[in-house]
């Protein structure tokens, strides 16, 4: 590399909620770095993820999605942050469904009309059953702008990424690398494992998660046997919202553990042990705990 030309830059991943931001992200990077759900709004915060290949540093940022209520768009926190992301980067990708275009859609696109550099990918078309209507719809969203390509893909399948990252490669600028080769995101171990976490209430729980539910890393070590030592809790607001949390018998918050612990195992390759706690926030007779240890010998 010594002496070579390096590129490097930021590429801004943006959409509606629920249209599979974190999933394409995920399949670019090659690596789990953002959690994934069918419930909107999954992601909270600005995610990067980092795929280099050779002279090639391509920097993916996550975000939520935007938001609209009443068919105007929140200048709220979330927005906020999705449109922060789009500062000084080099390419957007703008994500939408299928055949579908909404109101939402329109108002992201709008937001966009300063950046130079837009590819509109579209996701989901593995669910498309009749492929005839994808012609018609690429000829009507080729009417919208000027797009710098359209492709079509499956990010649950993996269908058409590398086109995605190699359109990317051409488009970023000579730079030196922002980031160490090895490097897959710009997170800390503590927040990805406590994002984990979370993905799992939100998966196991669904409609009945406490939004306000919070995951709290109190401590994160390497013990002398090699193994990663995680003690996390769980907050919620009220002792009814850790019975949801915890389950019968603790049989929610079981499966919660289990399922982020084998994650945890697959992305830092090392065996873990999980202690998980539910607490509830305020003091009185609510602010019980229900634990629960999560180990390799447990789960396997």
């Amino acid at each position: 590399m010594l002496g070579s030309t390096t590129y490097a830059g930021f590429v801004a991943i943006v959409g509606r909620p629920n249209v599979g931001k974190s999933t394409l992200l995920n399949r670019l990077v090659r690596t789990k770095v953002s959690i994934t759900s069918s419930k909107p709004h999954t992601t909270r915060h600005r995610i990067f993820g980092i795929n280099t290949e050779g002279s090639y540093q391509s920097i993916y940022i996550d975000t939520p999605g935007f938001y609209c209520k009443d068919n105007h768009m929140d200048d709220d926190t979330i927005n906020h942050i999705s449109m922060r992301a789009l500062d000084g980067v080099s390419l957007v990708i703008f994500l939408i469904e299928g055949t579908i275009w909404t109101t939402v859609d329109q108002m992201v696109m709008n937001k966009l009309k300063e950046q130079e550099s837009v590819l509109l990918v579209i996701n989901k078309v593995d669910k498309i059953s009749d492929k005839h209507v994808l012609l018609p719809h690429l000829h009507f969203l080729f009417q919208k702008r000027n797009f710098l390509e359209i492709v079509p893909i499956s990010a649950k399948k993996c269908s058409n990424i590398d086109i995605i990252s190699n359109i990317v490669k051409k488009n970023l600028p000579e730079s030196e690398h922002y980031f160490p080769e090895k490097s897959i995101t710009n997170c800390s171990k503590i927040f990805m494992c406590s994002e984990i976490i979370r993905e799992k209430l939100i998966r196991f729980l669904g409609d009945e998660l406490p939004s306000i539910a919070t995951v709290k890393i109190n401590r994160f070590f390497v013990g002398k046997n090699g193994h990663l030592n995680i003690f996390s809790m769980i907050l919620v607001n009220h002792k009814s919202q850790k019975n949801i949390v915890v389950g019968h018998k603790g049989s929610k918050i079981k499966t919660i553990g289990m399922r982020a612990r084998k994650d945890i195992e697959s992305l830092f390759q090392v065996s873990v042990y999980l202690d998980l706690w539910v607490q509830v926030k305020y003091g009185g007779e609510d602010a019980q705990d229900s634990k629960l240890h999560i180990s390799r010998s447990e789960t396997s």
